[in-house]
């Protein structure tokens, strides 16, 4: 195989883990935008790819083929991702609770609930059916480019959705009336209030979309990677994805770019693996590598990232 080929491949390989993130850290910025801290992204994501595996194994089970089994999973993902974002939702904007705290419960109630209802779905196994889900679609004229062609116009419809994602999330935040209400009441929610703008409003579509977006992020890794989900599925996905938004300095073009790097950091581990250089590195050390990039990146964002200003402050509209 050479230089080449491993090249572009290792490109291909890095969209692939790089889609979820994407999705996922685009959901944190919208939480986070309209000022609720969101750090029960990694139990949305859990959610997504559950519910995604759970609906997809029914819906092929039922006769569907793979490409519409997989379309049910995600947007019974979504449905998923928003519901659960709601007990986020409630807790921290209706009842003021510490917002970190009520993300962390959220992925501790993820990792618990949904292995339990995996087993008893599936007769006490720890996984879901095998699941056919999406196949890499090739983009007319341009997948036949050599090299390039394979490298970026042959990819599951996610990679081509959360790229599409990215574009519709800048213009939504920037360029539209909705975009600077959310980012308002992020940043100067009593101001936003005085104007008319309904704060808590916002903050819980703010929320809501975030766990729409990362019941996705988390349905694609079932849909696309794995085929089937199990307790070990997501494995510390959200919280690289948090990393992503932060170092993305809370822009979507900004975390497009870090989860691509993290998933890099993903497909390098694979290919270390895949080509056996674990006679000199311990295997343990593969795995820590996209988790230790996630901390090193972390610490070279302090003081580079600015968050919204009032992210984390709960809002009473009777005390403006």
């Amino acid at each position: 195989m050479d230089v080449l080929t491993i090249i572009g491949q290792l490109i291909n390989t890095t969209l692939v883990f790089a889609t979820a993130l994407i999705f996922t850290s685009l959901g944190g910025i919208f939480s986070e935008k309209s000022g609720v801290t969101n750090l029960g992204l990694e139990g949305l994501m859990i959610f997504g790819a559950f519910a995604a595996g759970v609906a997809g194994f029914y819906a092929q089970d039922a006769g569907l083929s793979g490409f519409g089994a997989a379309c049910v999973g995600v947007l019974a993902a979504m449905v998923f991702g928003i519901l659960v974002s709601l007990i986020h939702a409630v807790a921290s904007i209706t009842f003021k609770a510490d917002q970190v705290i009520s993300g962390i419960v959220i992925n501790f109630l993820a990792a618990g609930s949904t292995l339990y209802m995996v087993k008893l779905l599936f007769d006490g196994a720890g996984e879901t059916g095998l699941i056919s889900g999406f196949d890499k679609v090739n983009i007319p004229y341009l997948s036949t480019i050599p090299l390039i062609g394979d490298v970026f116009f042959h990819a599951y419809p996610t990679t081509y959705l959360a790229v599409v994602a990215v574009i519709v999330t800048y213009f939504v935040l920037y360029k539209t009336p909705f975009g600077l209400r959310l980012r308002s009441v992020g940043e100067h929610p009593s101001a936003a209030d005085t104007v008319g703008i309904k704060v808590n409003r916002l903050r819980y579509i703010g929320v809501m979309l975030s766990g729409a977006l990362a019941g996705i992020g988390g349905a694609t890794i079932t849909l696309t990677t794995t085929g089937t989900f199990s307790h070990n599925t997501i494995s510390g996905q959200g919280y690289i994805a948090i990393a992503a938004m932060i170092f993305g300095k809370w822009n979507p073009w900004g975390a497009f770019g870090a989860a691509v790097f993290f998933g890099l950091a993903q497909a390098v581990r694979n290919y270390v693996q895949l080509f056996a250089w674990t006679q000199s590195i311990p295997q343990e050390v593969i795995y820590m590598l996209p988790y230790v990039l996630t901390i090193i990146v972390l610490v070279a964002a302090v003081g580079r990232s600015s968050a919204p200003s009032a992210l984390g402050q709960p809002y009473d509209p009777s005390k403006r």
